[in-house]
């Protein structure tokens, strides 16, 4: 049966364009901005995100990461992008498709980050609207999840905002910054109105 194919693409996707952003595949060439951005950003993302290794701002660690993100992707089993603005081309944040689950499930987990000096500026809201259809479209999901602590406000305005609605409470879901912290389990249905 078609439905239970999975997708899969031999070479890197194809940017996706929003509203003032661009979402694209992270490439070595953007080394040097992620890593400023990201060390720029370590207090703001260090409540909300596991903790970090030692070398992950490292141009090697990229290079791991890199090398993941396309075994994956090969795999239908994530899909990492990174989010700049339209604008200027800066690099804002990222987001990554992961946990891909076909068959009769047809879902993925969503996860996203955000440059502290690019946060509540409609960046992420406008990745996320933009990245949807091509999750539902191109990929082929019905269900699209996320998670979040209780204390993020911010990440609970974004998911409700486009679309995504609570389904649970979940005790000690993800380590988070180095402890086991309860999550907020949120869903958008491919059918569910924006």
């Amino acid at each position: 049966m078609a439905f239970f194919r999975t997708v899969s693409f031999a070479e890197p996707l194809p940017a996706i364009a929003g509203d003032g952003i661009a979402l694209r595949m992270p490439q070595m060439t953007d080394y040097a901005e992620w890593a400023d951005l990201r060390e720029a950003s370590r207090e703001y993302l260090t409540p909300w995100e596991p903790t970090w290794p030692a070398d992950d701002l490292t141009r090697g660690a990229f290079r791991r990461r890199l090398k993941r993100y396309i075994e994956d992707q090969r795999a239908d089993l994530a899909y990492a992008f990174l989010v700049f603005r339209s604008s200027d081309n800066a690099m804002v944040g990222g987001l990554t498709l992961a946990n891909m689950r076909r068959g009769v499930a047809q879902a993925g987990s969503l996860g996203y980050w955000m440059g502290a000096r690019f946060a509540r500026q409609g960046y992420m809201t406008a990745a996320l609207r933009a990245l949807i259809p091509f999750a539902i479209e191109t990929l082929r999901l019905h269900r699209l999840e996320a998670a979040c602590i209780p204390a993020n406000a911010a990440s609970i305005r974004l998911l409700e905002k486009t679309g995504f609605r609570r389904e649970g409470y979940a005790r000690e879901y993800l380590c988070i910054n180095g402890t086991w912290q309860d999550h907020l389990l949120y869903a958008r249905l491919k059918d569910d109105a924006l």
